[in-house]
C-alpha cells in the first residue's frame, strides 16, 4: 500500500498547517489496527484522546485527602457582612465618648464653686420680698441680673 497522502499530512502536521478535518484523518488511520512499522512510533500520538479515559472531575474523597496531608482545616467559607455589622465597632466609639463626655461634664458641674448662686440666694433673703405682688417678681428678675453681674465681676 501506498501511504504517501498520510505521510504529506504527517509533515503538514509536523508544520502546524493542518485543519481540524485532516487532524481527523490522521486520528482514524492512527487508531486502526494495521499501521506500517515506520509509522508506528506516531501511533500513540494520535491515538492518546481515544485510548486516554476521561473523567470530567476530580473525586470528593481527593480534596479530603490533600487536606489530611497538608494539615489543614476544611475552607472555611464566605458570609456576606451587612453594613449594619460593619458599623458596630464605630456605634460603640462613639457611645463610648458620648458616655466620657457626659462623666466629664458632669464633674466639672459637681466641682464647680457655687458662689454665684449662694450670694443671689442670701441677697434675696435679706431684702425679703414678698412674692405675692404682681411688680415685685419683674423687679427680682432685674435686681438678681444686676447681682449676678456684679458678683461675676468683682470675681
Amino acid at each position: 500500500m501506498d501511504y504517501k497522502y498520510i505521510e504529506q499530512l504527517m509533515e503538514r502536521y509536523w508544520q502546524c498547517e493542518t485543519s481540524l478535518e485532516e487532524e481527523k484523518i490522521l486520528r482514524a488511520f492512527f487508531s486502526q489496527e494495521n499501521v506500517p512499522v515506520y509509522l508506528l512510533p506516531f501511533k500513540d500520538l494520535f491515538t492518546y484522546e481515544q485510548n486516554e479515559v476521561t473523567e470530567t472531575c476530580l473525586g470528593e474523597d481527593f480534596d479530603r485527602k490533600m487536606l489530611e496531608m497538608v494539615d489543614e482545616a476544611a475552607p472555611v467559607k464566605a458570609r456576606t457582612i451587612r453594613l449594619a455589622d460593619r458599623l458596630k465597632p464605630l456605634f460603640k466609639a462613639v457611645a463610648i465618648v458620648a458616655v466620657i463626655i457626659t462623666l466629664g461634664n458632669a464633674m466639672k458641674v459637681a466641682f464647680q464653686p457655687q458662689e454665684v448662686d449662694n450670694m443671689a440666694q442670701t441677697e434675696y433673703k435679706k431684702e425679703g420680698v414678698s412674692v405675692a405682688k404682681a411688680d415685685s417678681i419683674k423687679q427680682d428678675s432685674v435686681r438678681n441680673l444686676k447681682l449676678l453681674e456684679n458678683a461675676l465681676i468683682n470675681r
